[in-house]
């Protein structure tokens, strides 16, 4: 097959063309393109040549496309219309300093928010954008150039992704209950004498009180013994507010029990081999500055 140079040997003719064909003036494509008229009349004279055939009728004061000029100029405009239209899309992506991020309530109010001072400090020319929702929206249709998912590697087709933390999950409760209700001995009395807040997600899934209480060899209650949320923010504030024993995503809960805010309720860490991973589309070249978050999410900071 014949390549594009070779029958083409300057494509900057074809800008040329277009503009000219456009106009149906070479003196305003000149103007456009700031070129002489001359020039512009050059290049499509040796575009007539490469191609071999006339592209223009010309007359005393005006030129007119011909029918194989007409053909050629609609397909010339739409190639370049499109090559334009990613141009700046590029261009956008590489220049905006905002970034947005697609992720739940929960891993924006628990890992995102703690680390907004650290990122404003390492990247002070991006401005962050969080976009929570109930459920994974999907990057490509809604164009958002970084998400933060649960899952297996690979598991988003048409994305990449990289692991940020596994999933560990925990028990978890604050000292106020504690005080109040003492520390249970074991997964056992979890289960016999504690009141338990359960997460009922109701879109992504997730791991659920049956599956640590299984993971430690024991008979899970019954869900109607205990309190039932299906936003974990909201589970979180009830188990800081003493209202029972919840399951603690580590990547989440850990810089809260540095804090003392909450302990851990058991030595049991149940693992599900899956992981939150960042997660952009391939089906356009990362923005730089979207490259740069990505980055400095994946660098292990800490809050």
């Amino acid at each position: 097959m014949q390549s594009l140079r070779a029958l083409l040997p300057s494509t900057g003719s074809l800008i040329a063309f277009e503009a000219a064909g456009r106009h149906g003036s070479f003196t305003r494509a000149a103007e456009e393109l700031a070129m002489t008229q001359a020039a512009v009349s050059f290049a499509i004279r040796n575009l007539e040549r490469d191609l071999g055939v006339p592209l223009f009728t010309r007359r005393h004061r005006s030129i007119e496309l011909t029918e194989a000029g007409e053909r050629f100029h609609a397909d010339v405009s739409l190639g370049l219309m499109h090559i334009r239209k990613s141009a700046e899309e590029l261009k956008a992506q590489g220049s905006d300093r905002h970034v947005t991020l697609s992720a739940s309530t929960a891993f924006a109010s628990y890992w995102m928010l703690p680390r907004l001072g650290r990122l404003r400090e390492d990247l002070p020319d991006i401005d962050l954008r969080i976009q929570t929702s109930d459920r994974n929206v999907d990057l490509r249709l809604e164009g958002l150039p970084l998400g933060i998912r649960n899952g297996r590697p690979g598991a988003w087709p048409g994305c990449e992704d990289a692991l940020l933390v596994a999933e560990q999950v925990t028990a978890v409760v604050s000292p106020g209950y504690v005080e109040a209700n003492g520390m249970p001995a074991d997964a056992a009395a979890i289960a016999a004498q504690h009141r338990l807040i359960h997460l009922e997600e109701p879109f992504r899934p997730t791991v659920d009180w049956e599956d640590w209480f299984r993971g430690v060899g024991v008979t899970p209650p019954s869900r109607a013994k205990g309190l039932l949320i299906n936003d974990y923010v909201l589970v979180i504030q009830a188990v800081l507010g003493g209202q029972g024993i919840a399951l603690g995503w580590t990547h989440l809960t850990n810089p809260m029990i540095e804090q003392r805010l909450l302990v851990a309720a058991s030595d049991h860490v149940h693992t599900t081999g899956l992981g939150f991973h960042v997660v952009w589309p391939t089906d356009r070249p990362i923005g730089g500055n979207a490259a740069r978050v990505r980055d400095w999410l994946l660098s292990g900071v800490q809050p």
